[in-house]
């Protein structure tokens, strides 16, 4: 099963990454197998200094935002318990990890690790049908480099539907931030 979130990841001079990121996870969330682009700066944080934390949150404007590199600041961060790396302080839980192995035999390189330490900060308060098409836009958005620009751009008039029956307005503004992204992608 495949869990949608963030993650947290540094260099090794300190500077914070937060990426989405959609970890291969067994049903007990015991076992993390992520599978981020070698180009990433995911995977580069990864490989220098093998630790970061995955967040599940029901932050979708925060997910889209960073999918497309549009975080003004950094949210809020705490200090992770057992890993030298960072908490988004808004996430509802986290999974701190250390890297177990390196596959880069492909471009999306395969990641195996062991969870350190797991915290919750609150409740999930769920989705509702235009946060899950928001969620499924941003991820179409990490894809451009691989992905027709026009197909994509025909999924997000199906998506907008559903966005304008059930969105609320801070959700409804997300979905046009990704719609922009992907007009001005494909130009």
């Amino acid at each position: 099963m495949i869990i949608e979130g963030l993650c947290t990841t540094q260099n090794k001079d300190g500077v914070v990454n937060i990426a989405p990121m959609g970890p291969i996870v067994n049903e007990d969330l015991t076992s993390f197998f992520f599978r981020p682009f070698q180009s990433s700066t995911t995977f580069q944080n990864l490989k220098e200094t093998g630790c970061g934390v995955f967040h599940v949150t029901d932050d979708v404007g925060l997910i889209a935002r960073a999918a497309i590199g549009k975080l003004e600041s950094l949210p809020e961060l705490l200090p992770a318990k057992e890993i030298d790396g960072h908490v988004i302080a808004s996430a509802c839980r986290w999974y701190e990890f250390q890297v177990e192995s390196i596959d880069e035999s492909s471009q999306r390189s395969e990641i195996t690790t062991n969870l350190q330490h797991v915290g919750h900060l609150r409740d999930y308060w769920g989705q509702n049908r235009a946060r899950n098409v928001i969620l499924e836009a941003a991820i179409l958005c990490t894809r451009l480099h691989i992905l027709d620009a026009d197909e994509v751009s025909r999924q997000f008039e199906g998506f907008e539907i559903i966005v304008e029956k059930t969105a609320s307005p801070t959700d409804a503004e997300t979905f046009q931030l990704l719609k922009s992204y992907v007009s001005s992608y494909s130009k």
